[in-house]
């Protein structure tokens, strides 16, 4: 009879190996914790969650309670074990800076992204207030990419919050734009990504709001990545802005390829 410890085998097999990545932007995710609260508009269609949802029914255990915040101890260490050097994606699934993660967990993660040098990772949150109040009780080694999500005018003051932490490259995740920015300032800001909304109840993305960031982003000098258009078949839509794509990655993103 199956006792459950053949899944549980399999399991830790499959959790040995990398998470690949189909978000343009990165390469690989690495989910120490998963799950969520909804903080603002961005927020309203998470596809994080109705993936959380899907995997919670098939049966994965690591989605056994949903999109409830969950910490996953035995993922912590994972990327020590990847040997070939990778651009991650912490916490694709959740937020590290979410109120209820203690200050103890968020430094074991930041620990691990430091003694996996050979990687590069990126980390993104909502919740930039804490990320300012807890940035100096962390280590930020040059491998960390911390980014603040800011969807419309109303939220760029999460800007100001990452500008005032020792990370290395810092960037922003303007996905998905709801509306016209309005002016940025880019002061201390190392890289921008925009992209629309994906997935069911997709809000549109208009075509001038990218460009108006794209056109701050040159004039600053700021590198600038478009992800997609969005909408109910992103495939179809493409991520094209007036017949180009943009692609534009920090500079520190050549270690992690090794040049």
């Amino acid at each position: 009879m199956n006792d459950g410890r053949d899944v549980g085998v399999a399991f830790r097999r499959t959790k040995e190996r990398m998470a690949k990545s189909t978000i343009e932007w990165t390469e690989s995710t690495w989910n120490p914790l998963t799950g969520c609260t909804k903080v603002s508009p961005g927020c309203a269609n998470c596809y994080a969650e109705r993936m959380a949802r899907r995997l919670q029914a098939m049966g994965q255990a690591n989605y056994r309670n949903g999109f409830a915040l969950t910490m996953h101890e035995q993922a912590l260490e994972l990327p020590l074990r990847w040997r070939k050097p990778q651009v991650i994606f912490v916490n694709s699934m959740s937020d590290l800076f979410h109120q209820d993660v203690p200050l103890d967990y968020i430094r074991r993660v930041f620990d691990v992204m430091q003694r996996a040098s050979w990687h590069q990772f990126q980390v993104l949150t909502k919740r930039a207030e804490r990320l300012e109040e807890l940035a100096s009780e962390l280590p930020w080694p040059r491998n960390v990419w911390m980014g603040v999500s800011v969807e419309n005018a109303d939220y760029t003051w999460r800007i100001d919050h990452l500008r005032r932490t020792g990370a290395a490259v810092k960037f922003l995740s303007v996905e998905p734009l709801l509306g016209p920015l309005g002016h940025l300032d880019l002061a201390g800001i190392d890289w921008v990504i925009v992209g629309g909304e994906s997935g069911p109840g997709a809000r549109p993305l208009m075509d001038e709001w990218v460009i108006e960031v794209r056109d701050q982003c040159q004039a600053a000098g700021v590198p600038f990545f478009f992800k997609q258009w969005g909408g109910v078949q992103k495939k179809k839509a493409g991520r094209l802005l007036q017949g180009r794509a943009y692609d534009a990655m920090p500079t520190p993103a050549l270690a992690a390829s090794g040049i």
